[in-house]
């Protein structure tokens, strides 16, 4: 049976919080789907998701994963602010550092042995993506790894031309904290749009 997972960075408790009501505040009289809570989707910055044969085991590998990378207790990113992505995204992107590209390297040495490539969806219009994003579906089933890696915390999803007028008028509507604390590592199943919706497995960053 094919899974859908994800391994993702999850905020700090006060910057979880930050998340959802930066959600609120942009989507205003418009909300964004899926809707982010402390007990339900959570806001994470995934690092990768797609679908998984049976032969995988979240603890396990998300252990051998914090064993292969040497993380800090909390790990700070700076926000590049609010963007949108087609179609009808809405991200709060932070910078990309070193740590982060090796961190996605390790979990896909660690995971792509256990991807369902049967699961891919092959018919998926690519035709909005970027060249380094369409070669990365074709490689992983997922659209953002190697130079397309594009971390963000996804604030939720409208239709194209909502998304474009809440990105232009994102300076009005709310405030984005400059910077983004993360403090642990999740295994999780997806849901809605991606959605963090059930934990399987959860460390922290630091192996001490």
């Amino acid at each position: 049976m094919t899974r859908w997972l994800g391994v993702a960075l999850l905020p700090r408790a006060d910057h979880t919080r930050s998340a959802i009501l930066l959600q609120q505040s942009l989507g205003g009289d418009r909300p964004l789907r899926p809707s982010l809570s402390e007990d339900g989707n959570l806001p994470h910055l995934t690092v990768f998701q797609g679908p998984f044969t049976d032969t995988i085991d979240p603890e396990y590998e998300l252990a051998r994963i914090r064993a292969s990378v040497t993380l800090p207790k909390e790990l700070s990113l700076t926000s590049v602010g609010v963007v949108h992505q087609p179609t009808g995204w809405l991200f709060m992107s932070v910078e990309r550092p070193t740590l982060l590209r090796q961190l996605q390297e390790a979990v896909l040495d660690r995971l792509a042995p256990h991807l369902d490539r049967e699961a891919f969806d092959t018919a998926k219009d690519t035709s909005h993506f970027t060249d380094s994003e369409r070669a990365s579906f074709v490689r992983y089933g997922y659209r953002y790894t190697g130079e397309a890696y594009a971390p963000h915390i996804t604030l939720g999803r409208t239709d194209e031309e909502a998304a474009l007028e809440l990105v232009r008028t994102a300076p009005e509507r709310t405030r984005v904290p400059v910077e983004w604390t993360f403090d642990r590592l999740s295994f999780y199943v997806m849901g809605e749009h991606g959605a963090h919706a059930e934990k399987m497995a959860e460390l922290p960053l630091a192996n001490e």
